[in-house]
């Protein structure tokens, strides 16, 4: 197959290469994909994209003029894909089926502890050769309820690691299950009974500002909310007003609804910035990491795998 590579890192490159073996032809560009840059795929088959590229309906309609038959995402979650148009323009859309849920749901559960023990002030003030210790108590998390919305690979594996701290936990997912060890509930109980509230679902028409001030109202006061699933499944000005009543007491994220254009690049030095993220990084009970959360060297090395064997599988279709 013949394959364009957008919004490429180094690490990447390496990992795809070992994995394809020189079995397809691969570019590889570090651009992201986007009006001004959907026109390098003329004469490519596969569009190698990632969850920062835009692959809107005008964007998909110059890569179908420039022979695009396929696009392949490198990530679990196809929000930022136009698929209805892509139906329309005879593009399959494949993505990366799972990838080491373990990964981002350790992530998750790294934010909910660093947040409930203070660690990165605490590390701060040592760095200072401040050693005082009255402002960092903290809680425990054996016997508290967590509540996981959304009982997917990810989710279910976040579930385990609370499991085995001793919390009780609530699960809340659209598909009705049945899991050992969660207790099934709808999501106003969930969120009305947890200490910790952990968001696990993709992002689509019914997720977006899942939880906004009529959620937030429905929780416990000083209750910790983690989210590492997409920024716009939390509305962002809602929960910095929580914040600052005391309703939520603790947030940490790995998304931010208004990442795109920001996360994944270097912006210390760029004049303007985005007012709401300036109001959440000042907050001292709020933890943010810059999308980290899949960035282990176990998921991007499956990530890599499964991109080549989706390749490999489209072999017979096009020949």
């Amino acid at each position: 197959m013949k394959v364009i590579a957008y919004s490429i890192k180094p690490f990447e490159k390496e990992l795809l290469d070992k994995a394809n073996q020189q079995r397809h032809e691969i570019r590889y560009i570090t651009a992201e994909l986007s009006l001004g840059t959907a026109e390098y795929a003329r004469g490519y088959e596969v569009a190698l994209v990632f969850i920062t590229d835009d692959v809107s309906a005008p964007v998909l309609e110059i890569l179908a003029r420039s022979g695009i038959k396929f696009v392949i995402t490198r990530s679990v979650g196809t929000d930022h894909i136009d698929i209805n148009t892509a139906k329309q323009l005879g593009i399959e859309v494949l993505n990366v089926p799972a990838y080491s849920p373990q990964t981002v749901a350790e992530h998750s559960v790294a934010l909910a502890l660093a947040l409930a023990r203070k660690l990165i002030p605490a590390f701060d003030n040592c760095r200072k050769f401040n050693f005082k210790i009255d402002n960092f108590i903290g809680f425990r998390f054996y016997e508290k309820t967590v509540g996981i919305v959304g009982l997917g690979n990810i989710g279910l594996a976040t579930a385990g690691i609370y499991k085995g701290m001793g919390c009780k936990v609530l699960g809340y997912d659209v598909i009705s299950k049945s899991v050992d060890g969660i207790e099934m509930v709808d999501l106003d109980t969930l969120l009305e009974q947890s200490d910790i509230v952990s968001l696990h679902v993709p992002l689509n028409v019914d997720t977006h500002y899942l939880i906004d001030k009529e959620k937030l109202a429905k929780m416990k006061r000083g209750v910790m909310l983690i989210n590492t699933s997409r920024g716009a499944v939390l509305k962002t000005a809602d929960a910095i007003e929580a914040l600052t009543s005391g309703k939520l007491g603790y947030l940490g994220l790995d998304v931010y609804e208004h990442e795109k254009d920001l996360f994944f690049e270097d912006h210390q030095f760029v004049t303007f910035k985005d007012p709401l993220l300036l109001k959440l990084l000042i907050l001292p009970n709020v933890l943010i990491t810059p999308h980290i959360a899949f960035l282990t060297t176990e998921a991007i090395t499956d990530i890599a795998y499964s991109v080549i064997k989706n390749l490999d599988e489209l072999v017979p279709q096009v020949s």
